[in-house]
């Protein structure tokens, strides 16, 4: 007898655990997260959810983290994600529960983070009604979210949560909402395992870039006197570090990266200038605007980076631009070769290309080249007074930090602020994934979430938290699930008593009128930390600021709160105020 397509289908699911089985939603959404091999799933509980909840407890597999608001589930999510490269999971309920995982989604958006967050929903027959604790979750998260699903039917739950982790990770990622109302989680449906493949016709990102661009960009890049590639936050998002090294190495030629890009390319290696943009370094910024051909890769000409357009569009330049989103090529600036792409394999490509071709760069013109570089280089735009004896300069801090721990297996994550900046200078990141910080949002209160996420992925790594009195407040409940979860991380807090880049932009831009920008009425940072359950430092003195910091290394099982008092009156410089050019940088104090 001739078994029919159907009962092979069965058949094969029998053969995978529960399928074949009747199964609620609840409990074939936790399939689902098993088999996408998910370890942690950060969230907080409500009445929507309950039912998942409940099937979270009968496993064990997975485990989930109790936060303490639904903000820093998806922010943990989201520092997990950013570290491991795996997508993160996190999981509210409806109504508030979505409307305060907001700012975590859009700041994963932003960035381009892969993350499926689900969220609860009022029981289908109660949407739009006005049901307790309802809200349009679709209609709210649309603008922020690569794509959400609602779903209606318990029978499409796999298919729903196969879809939004392909969508998540595939591509360029970014974060995806899957919402369930409470009734679907509850009804039961015939589980017939874990779809193997998905397939949607309306999406098939692009992964391998035309052969035909990609040899138009050889020739530029061979035939250019002054080359410059530019790299951002794609580089790592691609795992596309090693071959933007082995590129770099092989043209000898100078490089940048964005905010979002460094560590992608080592700090340390000389042909690396330094950060570009609006707090970058003069020659980086310098390279940027008269480069006569520029690489950019993963990168997406952000405001931050370019400054003013048309200031930017007064030199002219060939530049190539290397993306797996084509919206982002000439979104900004109009660009000469568009190489739609995986950045992993479009630079194997034209690694391979080179290789085998018998073009080779114009050593003498990039000699001259360099030779202009390091004369701006010179100038060494990142000094600052490393004599002072009187107060704690916030660059000391991090510049100790990074020498500290340089040959550590060491994440550093941020808030947002001028702290953040200051790390993004002073700490040289040579290896990708380690710099973890919210850029195209500029989020604060993410440093201590990301810095729990990271540690549960890597818990014998050290992991810092620099931050600032101001944007550590925002998450600072946090401490309580550090405890609870036993992930020992190092807060670094440059505390200036201001909220410091609004403070330096007040005095530049408006005449020094500090429009509430002064923390008059801060906690005691060491007893709050110590009230949480962890370890209280405060540090006062440039000499205490290297034993702080080896005291807390050594408590390797305790949080350490480091309040470390800093000069408030430092600026954050290089500055490329508004609507000023990537070369017109304020330097110091002197040029204010």
């Amino acid at each position: 007898m001739e078994i029919s397509k159907a009962e092979l289908k069965l058949a094969a699911a029998a053969t995978s655990g529960d399928a074949g089985q009747e199964l609620r939603g609840a409990e074939i959404l936790v399939k689902t997260l098993q088999a996408e091999g998910v370890k942690y799933v950060w969230g907080y509980p409500g009445g929507a959810v309950l039912h998942i909840y409940d099937a979270f407890y009968k496993q064990d597999t997975i485990q989930h983290v109790l936060v303490r608001h639904e903000q820093a589930a998806v922010h943990a999510a989201d520092g997990y994600a950013r570290a491991t490269g795996d997508v993160g999971v996190a999981l509210v309920t409806s109504g508030p529960g979505v409307t305060n995982a907001v700012t975590g989604i859009a700041t994963a958006y932003m960035d381009s983070i892969p993350m499926v967050i689900i969220t609860g929903q009022v029981p289908t027959a109660a949407i739009g009604l006005d049901a307790f604790q309802e809200c349009d979750t679709v209609g709210i998260t649309r603008p922020i979210v690569k794509h959400n699903f609602l779903v209606k039917d318990v029978r499409h739950m796999a298919d729903v949560m196969k879809k939004a982790f392909h969508i998540a990770r595939s591509g360029r990622p970014g974060p995806v909402v899957v919402d369930i109302p409470k009734d679907v989680s509850f009804n039961k449906a015939l589980y017939e395992g874990y779809p193997a493949t998905v397939e949607m016709r309306s999406y098939n990102p692009v992964r391998k870039g035309h052969g035909g661009q990609i040899r138009k960009a050889l020739q530029l890049l061979m035939g250019a006197k002054r080359p410059y590639i530019y790299t951002g936050g794609g580089v790592l998002l691609s795992n596309a570090s090693q071959e933007l090294r082995t590129l770099v190495d092989m043209l000898g030629y100078p490089c940048t990266n964005t905010l979002m890009g460094l560590g992608a390319y080592p700090a340390s290696d000389r042909k690396f200038l330094g950060m570009l943009g609006m707090h970058g370094t003069i020659e980086a910024n310098n390279a940027m605007q008269n480069c006569d051909v520029l690489l950019a890769v993963g990168a997406r000409f952000d405001d931050r980076v370019i400054g003013n357009p048309k200031h930017f569009a007064q030199n002219e330049r060939k530049i190539i631009h290397i993306d797996i989103d084509p919206s982002s090529i000439s979104k900004r600036v109009k660009v000469d070769v568009p190489i739609v792409g995986d950045v992993k394999d479009v630079l194997l490509e034209l690694i391979a290309m080179i290789r085998e071709g018998a073009l080779k760069p114009d050593t003498d013109a990039l000699g001259a080249w360099w030779d202009t570089i390091e004369g701006w280089r010179k100038r060494d735009c990142l000094k600052y007074d490393r004599g002072n004896k009187d107060v704690i300069k916030p660059q000391y801090v991090v510049e100790t930090l990074w020498n500290m721990t340089r040959d550590a297996d060491t994440y550093i994550t941020s808030d947002v602020g001028q702290h953040q900046m200051w790390a993004a200078q002073y700490y040289r990141f040579d290896e990708p994934r380690r710099w973890i910080n919210s850029g195209g949002l500029g989020t604060m209160g993410v440093g201590i979430p990301y810095a729990m996420g990271i540690k549960l992925a890597r818990p014998d790594s050290e992991v810092y938290c620099v931050t600032g009195e101001g944007s550590v407040q925002m998450c600072i409940q946090e401490l309580s699930t550090c405890l609870q979860y036993n992930t020992p991380i190092k807060i670094v807090s440059l505390n200036n008593r201001y909220l410091g880049m609004v403070r330096q932009w007040q005095e530049i831009e408006y005449s020094g009128r500090y429009s509430h920008s002064y923390m008059d009425a801060l906690p005691n940072f060491v007893k709050l930390a110590e009230a949480y359950g962890h370890v209280g430092m405060l540090i006062e003195r440039p000499q205490d600021v290297e034993p702080a910091l080896r005291e807390a290394r050594k408590l390797k099982d305790r949080t350490v709160f480091m309040d470390f008092r800093t000069d408030p009156t430092e600026n954050v410089f290089p500055m490329v105020t508004a609507g000023k050019g990537i070369t017109e940088m304020l330097l110091g104090s002197e040029d204010l």
